[in-house]
């Protein structure tokens, strides 16, 4: 069964900084995705800035898993995600 994708204010505004080619990048891999979330992820152990990540080449999706909805929190460089996520 195929997950639906939500995106937060703050994912809308870190997708807009991006170039083009990044973003189609990460959608291609996000729908791929998109039929077995679990499989590509990895927990996080901080859990206060969401559930798990996927990684897409130097790029981190940030995400928590609501039934059959993945919510998508953040997206950024690998290099700084993890410290602008509050």
């Amino acid at each position: 069964m195929k997950y639906e994708f939500i995106y937060t204010n703050m994912a809308f505004k870190d997708i807009r900084k991006l170039d083009n080619a990044t973003k189609q990048r990460i959608k291609k891999t996000l729908e791929r995705y998109q039929n077995n979330p679990l499989h590509y992820a990895r927990r996080l152990t901080n859990t206060e800035c969401g559930e798990y990540r996927f990684r897409v080449g130097d790029y981190r999706v940030i995400f928590d898993l609501d039934e059959y909805k993945i919510i998508v929190l953040r997206i950024g460089h690998r290099k700084n995600i993890y410290q602008n996520l509050n």
